[in-house]
């Protein structure tokens, strides 16, 4: 019953005052989710982001409808935040979102670290299809925020 993490980076070549307002717009979270997780913010918006703010979500994962409210907990503007699952799928579920200016724009850092429930069997679960899923949904979401703000 481990936790595992789950890293990724990547380089946008906008300013990081810009990325960061992206991310403070919880709407732009279903615009870089894929389409196959159905995924729809429940919270009204605009949601104001800050230590403490929940947000609630309803998805589809493998056809399984999933309601999940996350917590953001750390809200350092423009330099990260950090999102926790509180009800949901995983037994832990903690997103770090970093971002830092380089030459050419913004790295974009993202470090989610997880664990599953039912122990061994929920390991099993890992291996076989989550950890290949939220690598799939990573590079999705790369694509998306690539397209939308360079557009």
């Amino acid at each position: 019953m481990g936790v595992h993490v789950i890293r990724s980076e990547f380089i946008v070549p906008r300013p990081r005052d810009a990325v960061f307002a992206f991310h403070a717009d919880a709407r732009n979270l279903e615009r870089i989710t894929p389409p196959w997780l159905q995924f729809h913010i429940l919270t009204p918006t605009p949601v104001v982001m800050r230590p403490g703010t929940l947000i609630d979500y309803r998805l589809r994962l493998k056809g399984l409808p999933i309601t999940w409210q996350s917590e953001i907990t750390v809200w350092d503007a423009p330099h990260r935040f950090v999102d926790v699952q509180r009800r949901g799928p995983y037994r832990l579920w903690e997103h770090t979102h970093e971002f830092e200016d380089v030459k050419g724009g913004t790295r974009v850092r993202d470090s989610v670290r997880y664990a599953l429930p039912l122990g061994l069997l929920g390991d099993l679960v890992r291996l076989l299809v989550v950890k290949r899923d939220v690598e799939t949904i990573f590079a999705y979401r790369e694509r998306a925020m690539l397209a939308l703000l360079t557009a």
